[in-house]
């Protein structure tokens, strides 16, 4: 078998907001919006840089596969999984990030196995990575 790539799939209260502030706060772009009943979104793809994308989607579409997902905020604030995302310049995201109302949860630093990073929380509570620390290179 051979993969070809890995898109993260996330799930907010409310997505149409979370897709504008992502856009704002990350520099995610808008490649395809798929409106669902009462200004939900059945599905969304947003892209970074050109050849990374997530998908987002609104939690309340009922579908089989989001009945397996809970919000942060429906576990107490904590989060089971987060993505980390490779970028050139983790020090002007930071500051890009902080500008739109990031919540940082570790400081940017510089790591001692390399790469300078940060995480932070998103308005839902989400927890994203980005560094520039690279495994594949």
């Amino acid at each position: 078998m051979k993969a070809t790539s890995i898109i993260p799939c996330l799930s907010y209260k409310d997505a149409p907001a979370a897709i504008e502030w992502l856009c704002k706060a990350f520099g995610f772009e808008k490649q395809l919006i798929v409106p669902g009943e009462n200004d939900t979104i059945a599905h969304s793809e947003l892209s970074l840089g050109g050849n990374l994308m997530i998908m987002v989607s609104s939690m309340q579409n009922n579908s089989e596969f989001l009945k397996m997902i809970k919000l942060p905020a429906d576990i107490g604030g904590f989060v089971t999984q987060s993505p980390y995302i490779v970028v050139d310049d983790p020090d002007a995201l930071y500051a890009q990030a902080v500008s739109h109302g990031a919540k940082i949860a570790l400081d940017i630093k510089t790591e001692d196995y390399g790469g300078r990073g940060f995480s932070c929380f998103d308005p839902e509570g989400h927890l994203w990575n980005f560094g520039s620390y690279n495994p594949w290179d």
